[in-house]
């Protein structure tokens, strides 16, 4: 199965590359954007199906190490790969 997992700052944690990427694009006529947050994208493969097993495996997964708790969330999509 292909696995996507999408982690984003919390909504109560400042986000200055957010802060920035959105000063930019107003800056470049977009005056009507606001609330731009910055995350980043994993995509990886893995073996066995969506099940609710491998999903406790995936929210370990993303938990632990692909990010951190404190500051960011997470939220993922499994496809067949």
């Amino acid at each position: 199965m292909k696995v996507t997992v999408f982690v984003s700052p919390k909504s109560t944690v400042l986000d200055p590359q957010g802060a920035a990427v959105e000063q930019a694009m107003k800056s470049l006529g977009h005056e009507s954007v606001g609330g731009v947050r910055v995350g980043k994208t994993v995509t990886f493969e893995m073996e066995g199906s969506d099940s609710p097993e491998s999903r406790d495996k995936l929210d370990k997964l993303c938990d632990g190490l692909l990010s951190n708790p404190v500051i960011e969330d997470f939220r993922y999509e499994i496809t067949d790969g």
